[in-house]
This record gives structure tokens, C-alpha cells and sequence, in this order.
């Protein structure tokens, strides 16, 4: 697994629970929340689909490295590679 294949992971998810976000032009190194418009609920449905989806546990202590889609893939790629992704 890559950390683009992370953030495409990331990037389908938000698609899931914000359908009408255009993520066409996020920008990897801009915080999410200041690029679209995601709510502190629409975060948690990341955290709660990572783990649905994908067995990726993330402590609420870890929740700001997961603040722009560049901290998702630093943080999330070992986590997935842990899991044999």
C-alpha cells in the first residue's frame, strides 16, 4: 500500500459521507476541515468508517494527525501495512 492509495481510501470515504463535497482539488498539505465542509460529526464518520471498513483503530488522542490528507497517509499508511494492505 501507498500513501496515495491511502488517500484514496480517505478521499472515497469522505465521498461517502459528504456527497456533495467536490474533492476533485483537495490539497494534500491543507487541513480537510479548511477545504471542505466537515463538520466534527462528518470526522467522526471517518474515524468510525476506517474502522468498519478497514480494522484501522484510531485513539481519540490521534485524531489531530488526521487533520489533512498528507497527515492521513503519514499516519495511516503503517497502520494498513500493519494489517498486511
Amino acid at each position: 500500500m501507498t500513501k496515495e492509495q491511502v488517500h484514496k481510501i480517505v478521499l472515497d470515504i469522505i465521498a461517502e459521507i459528504a456527497p456533495d463535497e467536490d474533492l476533485s482539488n483537495v490539497k494534500p498539505e491543507v487541513r480537510l476541515r479548511d477545504q471542505l465542509s466537515l463538520d466534527s460529526m462528518d470526522f467522526l464518520d471517518i474515524v468510525m468508517e476506517l474502522r468498519k471498513k478497514h480494522g484501522i483503530e484510531v485513539p481519540e488522542a490521534d485524531y489531530p494527525r488526521l487533520a489533512s490528507l498528507a497527515s492521513c497517509g503519514e499516519y495511516l499508511l503503517p497502520k494498513f501495512q500493519a494489517r498486511g494492505a
